[in-house]
């Protein structure tokens, strides 16, 4: 069941919110060579729990971390570590926030000093897909006009979605249904209402979708070892279309 949210919690859900595209927004200017994972996990902590809200992935089904710190190959849950960032590195920092028992969820991905032209060109067309999925986030549309638009700006620049990871509707769980695919048909799924949440989230790889998880049980990368790509927002479904939760000043 889809729950949607009364205005109070749309309340506490845009401070949430708030919080996480703030403390993200510091994170990303901390994403330089030399710097470790680590930092930027134990920075963001610190940031989170100074505006008195709780680190929303820290022991989510036992993840052991603020952070997901995905770098270059990896897709998604990425564990920080002693890992020094260098030149040309690219790494998507995703993050969430529990204020007030309610969550907000985002990512980002950045590049580390130089990084190649077609580094910088997956960056800027999952961003693109990102934007692309909110303007078709209003309601009376169907969910499947959201996984379409992603799939098809990803496609026509000669990249590919990640097919078994996606985004959620998102409240006082981390994940909350609707299941959002990156890929879909334009006018298939549930009617879009007023009062949904959802998280939005495109992983876009370089070459091949593919993907698996390593040893550690965690992380996600892509098999070809190709780029990887992961932008999020936690958008609200109101009246006047779209409302980004955790948009970043």
């Amino acid at each position: 069941m889809v729950i949607l949210k009364t205005k109070k919690e749309l309340d506490k859900m845009r401070y949430s919110g708030y919080i996480a595209g703030n403390v993200l927004n510091e994170i990303k200017l901390s994403a330089k060579p030399g710097i470790t994972t680590k930092y930027l996990n134990d920075k963001a902590e610190k940031i989170i729990r100074q505006h008195k809200a709780i680190p929303a992935f820290l022991g989510y089904k036992g993840f052991p971390f603020t952070i997901c710190a995905s770098i270059n190959e990896e897709v998604i849950h990425g564990l920080p570590s002693d890992r020094e960032l260098i030149d040309g590195d690219i790494i998507s920092i995703d993050l969430g926030a529990i204020y007030k028992d309610y969550y907000s969820d985002t990512a980002i991905t950045v590049s580390v000093g130089k990084i190649s032209s077609e580094a910088e060109r997956l960056i800027s067309v999952t961003e693109e897909c990102l934007n692309q999925g909110i303007k078709k986030a209003v309601p009376n549309g169907r969910l499947g006009d959201i996984s379409n638009v992603i799939q098809t700006h990803a496609e026509i620049n000669r990249f590919n979605v990640v097919r078994n990871f996606g985004g959620h509707g998102i409240g006082r769980d981390l994940h909350e249904k609707p299941q959002i695919l990156n890929y879909g048909k334009a006018g298939s799924g549930i009617m879009l209402k007023v009062g949904m949440v959802i998280a939005i989230e495109p992983m876009i790889t370089e070459k091949e979708p593919d993907n698996k998880v390593t040893s550690g049980g965690w992380t996600v990368i892509t098999k070809d070892n190709g780029l990887s790509a992961h932008f999020e927002h936690t958008i609200a479904i109101t009246e006047d279309g779209p409302e980004i939760l955790t948009k970043r000043s």
